[in-house]
């Protein structure tokens, strides 16, 4: 189980992918932890069901807040060479794009407006120097859902400067027949509208502790950020085991950070140019 976003650049990721496939007897994924929320279980459940209808619009995001905190003294993931030009792409960007690939959600462009809020930091030895990388990223997509096999519009938020958010996921999914969302700002709570007639109201389902792998917690008690770890480790355990996986969610492939990559990569491109970039992503599906 290996920390994202599995290398610093597509260079980085292409050599590690090459190991990955030179020792197949060696299970590799990726970890992503906020999807095995009890709640965020209940919205795949029903994206998988099909009950937006056509797809609209899917806005997901990571937003952190301790970045504009401008004492804050520059570290490894503020600097280029050791960290990639991804900057806030590759800190939260895997996490953010977990769900939506293994909905088989892959964009086919990208237009990237990339933000460098902070341009210097302390660097706790009493001097100032360049902050190089990006804080904060928002991508506009296009993709394609091949349950209907219309396209839709994609918004791919990573933020490392959003004023309020301590440690914000979230995902939302607007349908023609349906809408759902889910943010770990209110972790208990699945929200869905059903779409009929003129008017749409949302409701809110709390959730307990029922979550994917069955445990001795009560489900009407309540569901944590380490609880979500354990749940990812027992997904990765799940399959390790030999008999085949029977998890609902499996954990994030190989091959799903390499769609990351040519992601970020192409929203570099977008922001050093002002153009939309093209993309070309395989629609395998885990």
């Amino acid at each position: 189980m290996g920390e994202k976003p599995f290398g610093i650049d597509k260079r980085a990721n292409a050599n590690i992918l090459k190991a990955v496939n030179e020792n197949p007897d060696i299970l590799v994924r990726c970890s992503s932890e906020f999807p095995y929320f009890p709640a965020c279980q209940k919205l795949i459940k029903w994206l998988q069901a099909g009950k937006y209808g056509r797809i609209i619009e899917v806005r997901t995001g990571f937003h952190h807040s301790s970045d504009l905190d401008l004492s804050k003294p520059i570290n490894w993931k503020r600097i280029v060479e050791i960290n990639g030009e991804y900057g806030c792409m590759g800190d939260l960007g895997m996490h953010v794009l977990h769900v939506p690939f293994r909905m088989g959600w892959r964009p086919v462009n990208v237009y990237a407006d990339l933000q460098k809020v902070v341009k210097v930091r302390p660097d706790g030895k009493g001097a100032m120097v360049p902050c190089e990388t990006w804080d904060n990223a928002v991508l506009t997509c296009k993709s394609i859902d091949p349950a209907t096999g219309h396209d839709f519009s994609m918004v791919v938020e990573t933020k490392r400067i959003a004023p309020g958010a301590t440690n914000n996921w979230f995902i939302e999914v607007y349908g023609t027949e349906g809408s759902a969302r889910f943010s770990t700002h209110n972790p208990k709570a699945f929200e869905y509208l059903t779409s009929d007639g003129k008017e749409q109201g949302w409701t809110r389902i709390d959730t307990g502790s029922q979550s994917a792998i069955p445990t001795i917690t009560g489900g009407i008690f309540e569901f944590g950020f380490s609880d979500a770890v354990q749940q990812m480790i027992g997904a990765f355990l799940n399959e390790l085991s030999g008999t085949g996986s029977n998890h609902p969610f499996k954990n994030v492939a190989p091959e799903e950070t390499r769609w990351s990559h040519e992601l970020f990569t192409a929203a570099l491109e977008s922001d050093r140019t002002g153009e939309r970039i093209l993309l070309d992503l395989e629609r395998k599906n885990y």
